[in-house]
């Protein structure tokens, strides 16, 4: 009953008024005070670890935001350097891993999403992932919320969806359609030495912004499908495995998505397993 009435407030909230009311005020300094009592309350409630924080004392960060995209020390998610090894882009729980099924790619039991609409509608982009290799890893609010190249690559172009921003937690995985290819979305599209790779940054309900390293915040958007492409005359834009390439300021999920044959992941990548930025996660066809 409890599931019902969770995923039945999500229609009937006005989903973006409070999200972007909850990203401004996670970006208010004005008021430390207050600031720091909500953070050692966040703290507490989600059990976050601060001792990996390269700024371990709560009150040091101007803004709740600055504190929610904390960095952490040097050394603490070692990167697999291996050439034939694809690590994990953040720290998280696998939600679904596995192979696309013609468009469609598994959500949760009894759920799927397209991948065509994941990507922004374009069958031309989507066509290279068709029966394609995924993962989707749920970013909870406890965790590390830098999102990191799974390998090395050169930007090929962005790709900015609106949409939706329910929440994106287990509970709406298994009972709201097409979540995220509902969800307000950033999709980054890479050229690999393993092919293509797609990292799509999912937002969600409270989540103030989506932001990557070379363009700064991109959602909340125009509300209008926003493609820019990084292939013509601009400057390249290459990032080493293990680079961090984006943020969510407050969490979200990120769906990684791989060609037909490119990537087998590991045998013991499953649904709900937990996972830390940097670690093998796949090995390299």
């Amino acid at each position: 009953m409890f599931n019902k009435l969770f995923v039945l407030s999500q229609y009937i909230t006005p989903q973006l008024a409070v999200s972007r009311l909850a990203g401004r005020l996670a970006d208010y300094d004005r008021t430390p005070a207050l600031k720091n009592r909500v953070v050692r309350w966040f703290i507490g409630r989600y059990g976050v670890n601060m001792s990996e924080a390269a700024e371990s004392n709560p009150e040091a960060y101007p803004s709740f935001n600055a504190f929610f995209t904390r960095a952490l020390k040097p050394g603490v998610r070692p990167v697999d350097s291996r050439d034939s090894v694809l690590v994990s882009p953040v720290d998280g729980a696998i939600s679904q891993l596995g192979q696309v099924t013609g468009d469609r790619v598994f959500q949760a039991k009894g759920q799927s999403f397209s991948l065509t609409e994941l990507l922004g509608g374009d069958e031309q982009r989507a066509a290279e992932f068709a029966e394609g290799e995924f993962a989707t890893i749920y970013l909870s609010p406890k965790d590390y919320h830098r999102i990191h190249m799974p390998l090395a690559g050169k930007l090929r172009e962005m790709v900015y969806i609106p949409g939706k921003l329910f929440s994106v937690n287990p509970v709406t995985a298994e009972n709201v359609p097409n979540l995220f290819a509902r969800n307000e979305r950033v999709a980054c599209i890479f050229d690999t030495d393993a092919g293509p790779m797609a990292m799509v940054l999912v937002g969600a309900m409270i989540v103030g912004s989506v932001e990557t390293t070379w363009s700064g915040v991109v959602a909340p958007g125009t509300g209008l499908i926003t493609s820019t492409r990084y292939d013509g005359d601009q400057p390249d834009i290459q990032f080493e495995k293990g680079q961090e390439m984006g943020r969510f300021r407050l969490g979200s999920t990120v769906v990684l998505v791989m060609p037909k044959g490119s990537v087998t992941w590991n045998e013991d990548e499953v649904p709900e397993k937990t996972v830390r930025m940097g670690e093998a996660f796949g090995t390299i066809a």
